[in-house]
């Protein structure tokens, strides 16, 4: 079972990243503290990972045939990319850098690539923080003034606002394992190594780990450095991401909790004017969004030739 250590290794990471696009936010605004924050993350990304990952396996293991040895190298070099991006802090895209593994992977083994599915996921990269951002831009813009209306004791307001931090906060949290199972353990499925009931534990497991352990960091680049939100729009941005999320596990494609969470948060804040938006940091992260693919992908190939070289 060596061959499962570097799934368990970007599990890790995709949960240490991947947390804050959950409750960042909501911990940000001093919603939900810290480490009930982490402990619904876990508990509800496994949750997601066995009840709605399967559709995802399926999608990562038709993109290209894998073998153990390419599996291994995609899974360790996905894993590290995000490990390095978030002992930076930085929020970065766990989907990115498994395709960009695999596809790396792929070419220095000579193996053929699915291009229809890879051009199906790449769509979905630039749609998912797309629909983030307009769903977050719309609702602030046109249900905030509603819903404070309707709020209008001080008291009543506060209290609805982080009870619903609380309940969308579970359902982003098994979103993101419904969705980004399949980066952790989707290519150890197509060389039968993992069943796709195994695989989605594996991974979900490995995913709750690292939301338990080392998510703080990311968490406070999210909840706090990009946009100042107050309760309201922190809602808001919430469950842009989640239904983002949501929409695409059900299509079966992995897409970024990272991409989706930022682009909700750039939405509320352009709706409340585009002098707010940290644009330094954004412009990191962007970097980041860049570099992961490029990264792993030139990982991969380099760990596939080196393993090819050593292995008989």
């Amino acid at each position: 079972m060596w061959a499962l250590l570097p799934a368990i290794l970007m599990g890790w990471a995709l949960g240490a990243n991947d947390a804050a696009n959950v409750f960042g936010l909501a911990v940000g605004v001093r919603a939900v503290r810290f480490t009930v924050a982490v402990s619904l993350t876990a508990a509800f990304a496994l949750l997601g990972a066995y009840l709605g990952g399967a559709q995802g396996m399926h999608t990562y293991s038709s993109m290209a045939s894998q073998t153990l040895t390419s599996s291994f190298c995609v899974a360790l070099a996905a894993g590290l990319t995000v490990a390095a991006m978030t002992w930076r802090g930085l929020p970065v895209s766990t989907t990115q850098a498994a395709v960009g593994a695999i596809l790396g992977v792929a070419l220095a083994a000579g193996q053929p690539v699915q291009w229809g599915v890879l051009g199906k996921i790449l769509t979905s990269w630039v749609v998912s923080p797309l629909a983030a951002l307009t769903m977050a831009y719309l609702a602030h813009r046109f249900l905030s003034p509603v819903l404070q209306a309707r709020l209008g004791g001080a008291l009543l307001y506060d209290q609805a606002m982080r009870y619903g931090m609380v309940l969308i906060g579970i359902w982003g949290a098994y979103a993101l394992g419904a969705n980004n199972v399949a980066n952790v353990t989707g290519v150890y499925v197509s060389t039968g190594l993992l069943s796709v009931p195994a695989a989605t534990l594996v991974g979900g497991g490995s995913i709750a780990l690292g939301v338990l352990t080392f998510s703080r960091r990311v968490m406070e680049t999210v909840g706090e450095r990009l946009v100042p939100l107050g309760l309201l729009p922190a809602l808001l941005a919430v469950a842009a991401q989640a239904a983002s999320l949501q929409a695409f596990a059900i299509l079966g494609v992995p897409v970024s909790a990272s991409q989706a969470v930022v682009g909700a948060v750039v939405g509320i804040g352009l709706a409340k004017g585009v002098g707010t938006v940290n644009r330094r940091q954004l412009l990191s992260i962007g970097l980041g969004w860049v570099l992961t693919p490029a990264l792993a992908g030139m990982l991969g190939a380099l760990m596939w030739l080196g393993a090819s070289r050593l292995l008989p």
